[in-house]
C-alpha cells in the first residue's frame, strides 16, 4: 500500500472522529452515592462521603423530617426537631386539628383547643346540626336545637309529612296533620281511588265513591269492556253488553273471522261463515295459489 493511500485513510479517520458527538463523562461512584444520601435512598453509603457531602445529606435529612413533622406523616422523628421547628410543628398540627374540629370529623380532638377555638367548633357543629334537623336528616339531634330553632325545624317536619300524607306515602302521619290538611289529605286519597276505579284497578274501593262518581266509573268500566270486546281481547266480558253494543261486537267478531279465514289463520271458525263469506274466503285462496303458481313458472327464454 503505497504513501499517498495511508495518508487519506488517516484522514478519512480523523474526521470521522471529529464529526462523533462528544460523550458525557460517566457519573463516578462517588458522585451517584452523594445523589442517593442526600436523596435518603436505600442505597446510600455514608463511609463513602466526605466531611462536606455528610454535612450536606444531615441538613436534607433535617429537612425532610422537618416536611414530615409539618405534614403528620409517620415518618416525622420530634425528637430530631429543634425548638423553633418544634414550635411550628406544634402550630401546625394544632392547625389541623381544629379544622378537623370545625368540619365535624371524627378524629377532632376537642380537649386541646383554646376557649376561643372551642366556642367556634361548638357553633359550627351546632349549624351543622341544625341543617340536619331542618333537613330531617337520622342524624339530627332535636335536643340541642336552641328555642330559636325549634320552631323552623317543626314546621319543616310538618311540611314534609304533609307531602308524604298528600302522596299517599305508607310514612304519613296522619296525627301531626292541622285541621285544614287532614281535609286536603281526605280529598287526595279519595282523588287517587277515584283514579284507580276509573282504570279499572284492582285497588279501588268503590264504596269510597259517591253517587255521581260511581256512574262515571260504570260507564267508564263499559266503554272500556266494549272496546275490548270490538278488538278481540280476552279480556272481554260479553254478559256485560247491552243489545245493542253485542249486536256490533258480533258484526265486528264476523269481519276478524272472515279475515282469519281468507288469511288461513287458526281462529278462523269457517261454521260461522255465510254463503257470500265462505265465497269471498274461496276466492281469496284460488287467488293465493295463482301467485304461488306463477312463481314458480320458469322465466320465458328470449
Amino acid at each position: 500500500m503505497g504513501l499517498p493511500v495511508l495518508v487519506i485513510l488517516a484522514s478519512l479517520c480523523l474526521a470521522v472522529a471529529e464529526a462523533q458527538p462528544p460523550r458525557k463523562p460517566a457519573l463516578s461512584v462517588g458522585t451517584s452515592n452523594s445523589i442517593n444520601c442526600l436523596k435518603g435512598l436505600s442505597g446510600c453509603d455514608i463511609s463513602l462521603l466526605s466531611p462536606d457531602e455528610l454535612k450536606e445529606v444531615s441538613e436534607a435529612s433535617k429537612k425532610r423530617n422537618l416536611g414530615s413533622c409539618l405534614e403528620g406523616s409517620t415518618l416525622c422523628d420530634p425528637t430530631r426537631l429543634s425548638s423553633t421547628d418544634a414550635a411550628s410543628v406544634q402550630t401546625a398540627r394544632y392547625r389541623r386539628n381544629l379544622d378537623k374540629c370545625l368540619n365535624g370529623s371524627a378524629t377532632c380532638n376537642p380537649l386541646v383547643l383554646n376557649k376561643k377555638d372551642l366556642d367556634s367548633v361548638e357553633s359550627a357543629a351546632a349549624r351543622r346540626n341544625f341543617e340536619k334537623c331542618l333537613a330531617g336528616s337520622p342524624t339530627c339531634d332535636p335536643t340541642r336545637l336552641t328555642a330559636a330553632q325549634n320552631a323552623p325545624v317543626q314546621a319543616a317536619a310538618s311540611r314534609r309529612n304533609l307531602d308524604r300524607c298528600l302522596s299517599g306515602s305508607s310514612a304519613c302521619d296522619p296525627l301531626r296533620l292541622a285541621p285544614n290538611e287532614a281535609s286536603q289529605v281526605r280529598e287526595a286519597a279519595l282523588r287517587r281511588n277515584r283514579d284507580r276505579c276509573a282504570d279499572g284497578s284492582s285497588t279501588c274501593d268503590p264504596l269510597l265513591l259517591s253517587e255521581s262518581e260511581a256512574k262515571a266509573v260504570v260507564l267508564e268500566g263499559q266503554r272500556r269492556n266494549r272496546s275490548s270486546c270490538e278488538n278481540g281481547l280476552a279480556s272481554c266480558n260479553p254478559l256485560e253488553l247491552n243489545q245493542a253494543d253485542l249486536t256490533t261486537i258480533t258484526g265486528a267478531f264476523r269481519l276478524r273471522n272472515v279475515e282469519a279465514c281468507k288469511r288461513g289463520l287458526p281462529a278462523c271458525d269457517p261454521a260461522m261463515l255465510n254463503g257470500p263469506e265462505m265465497a269471498s274466503v274461496v276466492a281469496a285462496f284460488q287467488q293465493r295459489r295463482s301467485r304461488l303458481e306463477r312463481n314458480r313458472q320458469p322465466p320465458l327464454k328470449p
